[in-house]
């Protein structure tokens, strides 16, 4: 994801400090994986520096100046060009998952009990996700259907490549 494009899409709603901006940003997107105060202060500085945004005002505190960022006109064009263009599918073909699997094959060892600790692993992840999905609001229920699309198709990966193990073994022993 463009942590870029993100922040100048939610301040297309309006001008925004940058700790309002995080916390937007954490709250719609970063669940899982919130912003550091630093990436959100370096990104700012390279959408300012590269005229999508601009410091609409400084406001004196007891600490730092706090700065209200504007998207720019330049900003909205951008911003609008990321979202009509696709994102690239991802197929995976070398995945971390299969490449465990196939040194396991290689060194000797069984990976019937990889492919078992995975599935496990997999099925706990869904449980919790179907568990937040179930208390939360829509957009919550949208990202945990797509993870949970992508669990299960690597769930069925697993299952199919457990019942090719023997084969598998055979050939990469070849």
């Amino acid at each position: 994801m463009s942590i870029g494009h993100t922040l100048l899409g939610l301040l297309e709603g309006g001008p925004r400090h940058g700790y309002d901006l995080k916390r937007a940003y954490d709250e719609r997107f970063g669940q899982d994986r919130p912003l550091h105060y630093g990436q959100v202060y370096s990104t700012l500085s390279r959408l300012l520096r590269n005229g999508l945004v601009q410091v609409e005002g400084v406001e004196q505190g007891e600490g730092p100046e706090r700065k209200r960022y504007a998207i720019t006109g330049a900003g909205i064009t951008d911003v609008g060009a990321w979202l009509a263009t696709p994102e690239k599918p991802e197929p995976y073909l070398q995945n971390t998952l299969y490449t465990k699997v196939v040194l396991a094959l290689l060194s000797g060892r069984g990976a019937a009990d990889l492919l078992d600790t995975q599935r496990a692993e997999h099925l706990r992840l869904m449980r919790e996700l179907t568990q937040r999905k179930s208390a939360g609001d829509l957009a919550d229920q949208l990202i945990c259907d797509h993870a949970l699309f992508h669990l299960e198709a690597d769930l069925r990966w697993l299952e199919l490549t457990a019942a090719r193990l023997d084969q598998l073994a055979k050939e990469v022993g070849a």
